[in-house]
């Protein structure tokens, strides 16, 4: 790597020499090799090195290259030589454990993961894209604008490209010259292609958006011909009555009357088609999102885009990350053994003996880091903060539950009073530390797994503090009755036992396995990191409410089902997965390594928790679930996560939500909505706003098509017959869009209901006018229409006045036609106080007064009109009338609320005639553009992975190819030249389509165990090779071959293969 890298910036002349074909550029391995060798963990990656390099020594010579240090790891490497090594790997997995590394046990160390304790030298494996963070950040898509730059600097460099070529011919000796990247022709279309496809954004619509696109389409061409039919009806009628019927010829002096008719006609069509589209719609639907982003800021969602706010209503999955989302990401106390008595919760201290108490305090207190404390909350309400070893925080966290505090003793003693600390590694499992007393004699504290210290244990605390002998039996039946329990319930048990030392009889302090030995067991403890106490309920809500929650943990596959139990995530007899990253990948792979939408199918629809889960893993089951067809729906997916692993899923979902407390920058950047409590509980509260939006824009739907119908039948019929619209251009515009306006923003604020929680989601194919929308529509258009054309008709004779019909071309506005228009609004206002309800309820007052905005509405659109009937005159085609008039009108638009009750009694179920509307676009109706499209794109994280690669093997291979053109320009006998390899550039793989993507035995970084016995038996018994593990994103274009390299060489090149032109046609 090191002559090409230099060969980049300037070339010296170098004795010809036969080489074999380097691995990847120079190195000992190849870039498949290592980044396979990443994504091992523990033994399986200590197996690896073993059988490869013989060991990390061997893996240092391979490479060439020297280890480096750090504090926050920026590149993915191999331990070589290590003390007491924790890294804190949160960023990546989302667990906060520690996990201890050392070189012959777990020697793989990830970019982007802090050292908490210890050093180490390491050896560098993977920088960039290819290193594990590098992975996770091409997902979601940061890769783009650094190719941008790229591009624009190739295309820089092409324009200077000549000149410099021509100044290298010039050169001798010692050749100064620049390399150039040069283009094939074969690669500047593929690049022009790879470009395009780049540059086309995703043409994603939210499914309320693709449902409203559709509606408004067609609504839209309705009223496009009605319009039409209109105008070509009035002009054939006007001039076939004038004309053929009247007999009059065209004189030059009526033409401007006639045109005058013409125009009336024009304004008459131009009014039915503003009636027929609803363009207070667009309106609607922004007030409502407005609306509800404000007040679910108050419920703690804050709402990055405005779409994702209704997109979460018709959410049917949300996988949950675990830790910090479900659970408090803090280690408690929840069950103890103490003085014979098992406590499920943290006992009162006045229910323990003084003794105990004082010995839990001091064993507790003294006999932990004194770095670890707990410190008071940051904020107020918040929990108190956390500082070191988790384990330790949890059991100091059960000193001040028990209303006891370990500051006042570690003052008393201080860490450099200790006599000895035996601290805790992986094999004793335990830490003691001893102290001496005030009479000279030793005390010695000491904790542990449970397991190895009871062994050790010869005496027990009984309740009333006094010692009892603790036989193997009565271990035993311990085990049986308090360790087992805990085990069962997800906890980890810890043994906290002490021993005193006579000042006459000191041991040697060096044997610690006498030292320690002969114990008094004080009490053992279950620790775990809780479930927020408000998450079961929430889970339910959800599940009641038709959504399946799915955990999706780093965790293992015990901790993570006890948890996904208590959160009430699996429930006994059903029928559920819980698989670990590792099967997950065995099952949706083929033997290619390659994911199949078919195994994945049969997957996921039963998962409800994946252990162990790589950010891939996350990001592979939100997409498999995504692109799902099977079901009767296609899924909306919502994702919870808190960490940088969490990222590509977020990004990936229909709706991301990221923790605003404890989430990274990284996972609040891919997220939709951030959580600013950092609570499972708003997420519910999104939903019922996210669906509560979906029924405001339902219920403005259903008020503003029954407006419009009636409106442009009325529009449409009275034109034909009458020659002139009931309702004119003015009072139209005042119906459609100064009412319409304030009648969403009336039905838009509505808001929610936990009632909303009670049904199913919509769904992306589930149409926005159901069958009863379109029963309530069309039966309320019946009842207003059949007034309306009975005040037309008939209405002068009822109310004894003029009629308004046939009027002449300027006539005076008519009270005919006001008490039309006039009862036509009271209709509509009385209607949309039945449009607050749309799924056939009967009390449409139901929470009326719970919306003030809506009450004002009605009454202020109610006062204005009156203003407009009595003094509207002229402008609006209105003449006052008297208050009997006013009186009918009323009743009329009453009439409104008695004719919904009859609809409300219809069943829909008989009205097989209805259709729906508003359908979601079916993969049937894309267009061709968008389906060619969907065939080339690859997914969109794979392709930018893809381009990073590309680019890294094009660039090797171009200054490979330059170094053998300045070859064969400076030398002038070709019979000495050099021959070229038999090597093709990455443009001819590109254009042969046939290619293999070498398999290796990939396998899925897991969360590290700190049990040692795991790690030993995994060593002992060696896993069996599992197919490629990774995402189609990691593998696809890490290693490529060509098959037939010759033969493709020798189609693309004509000339003999040796020859300098060769070379030259090569490179340019």
């Amino acid at each position: 790597m090191g002559d090409v890298a230099n060969s980049s910036i300037e070339f010296h002349p170098k004795p010809q020499q036969q080489r074999e074909a380097p691995h990847a550029g120079g190195f000992g391995c190849t870039l498949a090799e290592l980044r396979s060798l990443m994504e091992l963990r523990g033994a399986e990656a200590l197996q690896k090195v073993q059988e490869t390099y013989g060991d990390v020594g061997g893996l240092c010579r391979r490479l060439k290259t020297s280890p480096t240090e750090g504090d926050l790891l920026p590149a993915d490497g191999v331990l070589i030589q290590g003390n007491d090594l924790k890294i804190d790997e949160s960023s990546l997995t989302g667990e906060s454990d520690h996990v201890r590394k050392s070189a012959d046990k777990d020697p793989m160390l990830l970019s982007g993961t802090h050292v908490m304790e210890g050093s180490g030298r390491m050896v560098v494996t993977a920088v960039g894209v290819n290193s594990q963070t590098g992975i996770i950040f091409t997902l979601l898509g940061a890769g783009g604008e650094e190719e941008e730059k790229k591009e624009k600097k190739g295309k820089q460099q092409d324009g200077a490209m000549e000149s410099s070529q021509t100044k290298a011919k010039k050169q001798d000796g010692a050749v100064a010259m620049e390399m150039q990247p040069l283009k094939s022709a074969e690669g500047g279309e593929m690049e022009e292609r790879e470009k395009k496809k780049a540059n086309v954004p995703k043409k994603e619509k939210s499914v309320l958006q693709g449902k409203l696109t559709k509606l408004a389409v067609q609504i839209g061409k309705a009223g496009l011909v009605m319009s039409a039919i209109t105008v070509i009806i009035l002009v054939l009628y006007f001039v076939i009555e004038t004309f053929v019927v009247g007999g009059r010829a065209w004189l030059a002096e009526c033409t401007p009357v006639y045109v005058q008719y013409f125009v009336k006609f024009f304004i008459i069509g131009v009014t039915v088609l503003v009636v027929a589209v609803p363009e207070g719609l667009p309106l609607a639907v922004t007030i409502s999102l407005a609306y509800s982003v404000k007040k679910m800021m108050r419920d703690n969602n804050l709402v990055r885009h405005l779409d994702a706010c209704e997109t979460m209503g018709n959410a049917t999955a949300i996988c949950s990350d675990k830790t910090g989302t479900l659970t408090t990401n803090r280690m408690t106390v929840v069950q103890s053994y103490l003085g014979d008595t098992h406590y499920k919760e943290v006992p009162a201290p006045s229910a323990l003996t003084p003794k105990i108490l004082d010995l839990l305090v001091h064993a507790i207190s003294i006999n932990s880091a004194y770095t670890t404390k707990i410190l008071p909350p940051e904020k107020e309400g918040a929990l108190p903060r956390q500082v070191g070893n988790k384990t330790e925080c949890a059991l100091l966290g059960f000193v001040l539950d028990l209303k006891q505090d370990f500051q006042p003793v570690r003052e008393q003693i201080p860490e450099d009073k200790l006599y000895k600390v035996y601290t805790f590694n992986s094999v004793r499992k335990s830490m003691s530390t001893v102290i001496r007393m005030p009479d000279g004699g030793f005390r010695l504290f000491s904790k542990g797994a449970s397991e190895i210290l009871l062994k050790k244990c010869t005496n027990i605390l009984n309740s009333n503090g006094e010692l009892r002998s603790f036989r193997p039996r009565d271990r035993d039946d311990m085990v049986k009755k308090v360790i087992e329990p805990m085990a069962c319930d997800g906890l980890r048990t810890i043994c906290i036992a002490y021993r005193d030392f006579s000042a006459a009889q000191e041991p040697d302090w060096d044997n610690e396995n006498e030292v320690v030995g002969d114990l008094t067991c004080i009490a053992v403890v279950g620790i775990e990191d809780p479930v927020r106490p408000e998450v079961p309920e929430a889970i339910r809500k959800c599940q009641r409410a038709g959504i399946t929650v799915r955990m999706v943990t780093g965790d293992n596959i015990n901790t993570a089902r006890a948890i996904a139990a208590k959160c009430g995530i699996i429930q006994p007899g059903e029928d559920f997965l819980c698989l670990e990253g590792k099967e997950f990948n065995r099952r949706i792979r083929n033997e290619k390594g390659e994911i199949e939408q078919e195994r994945l199918d049969k997957v996921w629809p039963k998962l409800r928790v994946l252990a162990r889960s790589s950010p891939t893993d996350k990001h592979t089951l939100v997409k498999g679930i995504i692109d799902s067809n099977t079901g009767e729906q296609r899924q909306v997916v919502a994702v919870t996560g808190d960490g940088t692993n969490d990222g590509p899923a977020l990004k990936k979902a229909d709706v991301g939500f990221a923790m605003g407390i404890a989430g990274t920058d990284v996972a609040k950047e891919a997220s939709d909505i951030i959580l600013t409590d950092d609570n499972f509980t708003s997420i519910v509260k999104a939903v019922m706003w996210g669906r509560n939006v979906y029924d405001s824009i339902s219920k403005f739907l259903q008020f503003q098509l029954t407006v419009n119908v009636v409106a442009v039948i009325v529009a449409f019929t009275g034109a034909c017959i009458t020659q002139d619209s009931p309702l004119k251009a003015v009072q139209m515009l005042w119906v459609n869009l100064i009412m319409d306006t304030f009648a969403s923003l009336a039905l838009a604020t509505e808001p929610p209901t936990e009632s909303l929680l009670l049904r199913k989601p919509y769904g992306r194919d589930k149409p926005l006018i159901s069958r009863t929308m379109m029963k309530s529509i069309l039966g309320h258009a019946v009842y207003q229409l059949t007034i309306i054309f009975t005040l037309l008709f008939v209405g002068e004779l009822f109310f004894d006045i003029d009629s308004g019909r046939n009027a002449p071309l300027h006539s005076p506005p008519s009270e005919h036609y006001t008490i039309i228009f006039n009862t036509f609004v009271m209709m509509q206002l009385f209607n949309e106080i039945n449009a607050r309800k749309i799924h056939g309820e009967r009390n449409v007052f139901h929470g009326i007064f719970s919306n003030p905005i809506f009450c004002t509405i009605v009454l202020g659109t109610f006062a204005i009109q009156i203003v407009i009937v009595q003094f509207g005159g002229k402008p609006f085609s209105c003449s006052p009338l008297s208050t009997e008039q006013w009186l009918w009108c009323l009743f009329v638009g009453v009439g409104e609320l008695v004719w919904g009750q009859v609809i409300a009694t219809i069943p829909t179920s008989q009205l097989k005639c209805l259709k729906e509307a508003g359908h979601g676009p079916g993969k049937d109706e894309m267009t061709d553009e968008e389906l060619a499209e969907g065939e080339e794109e690859i997914d969109h994280a794979e392709r930018e992975l893809r381009r990073g690669q590309i680019l890294w093997f094009r660039g090797l291979n171009r200054i490979q190819t330059q170094i053998r053109v300045v070859k064969a320009f400076r030398s002038s006998l070709y019979e000495g030249l050099e021959k070229p390899e038999s090597k093709t550039s990455i443009h001819n793989f590109m254009a042969t389509p046939e290619f293999l993507i070498n398999d290796y035995t990939h396998n899925i970084p897991l969360i590290d165990d700190t049990d040692v016995d795991e790690n030993e038996e995994r060593l002992r018994a060696p896993p069996p090779p599992s197919p490629n593990q990774n995402n189609n994103a990691i593998d696809s274009g890490v290693y490529l071959t060509t098959r037939g390299t010759k033969s493709a060489t020798s189609s693309v090149f004509s000339s003999r293969p040796g020859s300098p032109l060769h070379s030259v046609e090569t490179s340019l």
